[in-house]
């Protein structure tokens, strides 16, 4: 999951498949999705971004993660305490000082909220479903069953385990390409290292869920991207501002 909250103005939201969806938000908290949406902001593009796993999401902002699975939403609406941290933010002169507002700030919920009981076991759930390649496999590292490991995974997360799956090896090979920054980037050996069958494969999964082919984002959104762009795709997974 993710939180954007951009320097100046407004961000702008919307999913590419359903051009109506467009939505502005002074600071955008993103659910888990497995579709691409598209951002747009006037003027700087800089901000700030955070990540959160779904347990973090609980624990800092109150809500399980399948409140807001497949949804984008304005901060202040889900954490009320939250509503003036843009104004804020733009009240800092430097990044060190950004970094520690919102660090406070978002810790504040965990006393709040404080971690769940059962935290330790679903963070158990989505470690072995990152580190094998079928739901059945994690199931038998787990000792449990297949239903009751997607009863779980389902209710706190909002997505499946498969779609969980799905998420972690597509951010997996988002920080491999994004480490080697360049178009010519070896996406077989990227695709093979990440779990992927092979390069089509990956191309695959890439245009349905970041609505570009990896190379394609490596061009317009990479790290060897000249300029940045005030008008992103972002990928499954969270909503990321480029």
């Amino acid at each position: 999951m993710s939180i954007t909250i951009p320097e100046d103005d407004f961000l702008e939201v919307g999913w590419v498949a359903r051009p109506a969806s467009r939505s502005r938000h002074r600071a955008v908290v993103a659910g888990l999705h497995l579709d691409a949406a598209e951002l747009r902001q006037r003027g700087c593009t800089r901000g700030v971004f955070v990540t959160l796993d779904p347990l973090g999401a609980r624990a800092l902002l109150g809500l399980p993660a399948s409140a807001l699975a497949g949804h984008v939403v304005d901060l202040a609406d889900i954490v009320p305490a939250l509503a003036d941290l843009p104004e804020r933010l733009a009240a800092c002169r430097t990044w060190p000082q950004r970094r520690a507002l919102v660090e406070r700030s978002l810790l504040a919920g965990l006393a709040r909220h404080g971690a769940r009981d059962n935290a330790r076991e679903l963070r158990a759930m989505l470690t072995a479903l990152a580190r094998t390649a079928r739901v059945d496999e994690a199931a038998r590292r787990l000792g449990c069953s297949r239903r009751h490991l997607s009863t779980r995974v389902r209710a706190e997360c909002g997505v499946t385990p498969k779609e969980y799956q799905r998420l972690v090896r597509f951010e997996t090979v988002r920080r491999r390409l994004a480490a080697v920054g360049t178009a010519g980037a070896g996406l077989a050996d990227v695709a093979a290292a990440s779990g992927f069958a092979d390069q089509a494969h990956l191309s695959r999964e890439w245009r349905a869920m970041a609505g570009y082919t990896p190379t394609e984002w490596l061009r317009a959104e990479g790290p060897s991207a000249r300029k940045p762009s005030a008008h992103h795709r972002s990928s499954g997974g969270a909503t990321a501002s480029g």
